[in-house]
């Protein structure tokens, strides 16, 4: 046996015990999991966006200003996003009259990805197209879908990556604060 193998600690070389497999596990399944967490610091000055609608018109945030705006980063092969977009709809409809707006960016190449999508799971809300992904990078999007609540005033208020139905009440509670901040 060579020099470095004698030295490596004889416990690193057991066999992993069901009970660490499962610890291991549970770790690894805690941090792959959708986390409410600010991609952008809170308060910060929401970046522009700069996309355009179905019938080709541009959408920014500062036609937006004075509403609470709720932006979804999504694309046609996130599964989660086959979850978010039922939510998002349910609050589009419940909260628009207290100035929520939701806008869905796309970020696929391809449109036709997005449509398809589209036809399976509509939107109440409106959509976006950033297949460039300007708009995704200048929000530090590293996950889809990756959703950013901006206050009336257009700054940051609260952000978080993936989507489950375990975190619905609490994107919800976030949505009526911002709402209800003046």
């Amino acid at each position: 046996m060579n020099e470095a193998m004698r030295t490596i600690p004889s416990r690193s070389l057991r066999p992993r015990t069901p009970g660490r497999v499962a610890a291991l596990l549970s770790l690894c399944l805690a941090l792959s999991a959708p986390a409410v967490s600010l991609a952008l610091d809170t308060g910060q000055a929401a970046p522009e966006i700069a996309v355009t609608t179905a019938d080709g018109k541009p959408l920014n945030l500062a036609s937006l200003k004075g509403k609470t705006v709720y932006l979804d980063f999504w694309a046609s092969w996130c599964g989660p996003c086959r979850q978010s977009f039922p939510f998002m709809n349910a609050m589009q409809e419940k909260y628009a009259k207290d100035g929520l707006v939701i806008v869905g960016v796309n970020v696929d190449k391809k449109r036709a990805d997005a449509d398809r999508f589209l036809a399976e799971f509509p939107a109440k809300f409106a959509i976006g197209y950033d297949a460039a992904g300007a708009t995704p990078a200048s929000y530090a999007v590293k996950k889809m879908p990756t959703s950013v609540l901006i206050d009336r005033d257009g700054r940051v208020s609260a952000s978080h990556s993936g989507f489950s139905t375990e975190i619905r009440d609490e994107v919800e509670s976030r949505i009526r604060a911002a709402l209800a901040a003046r």
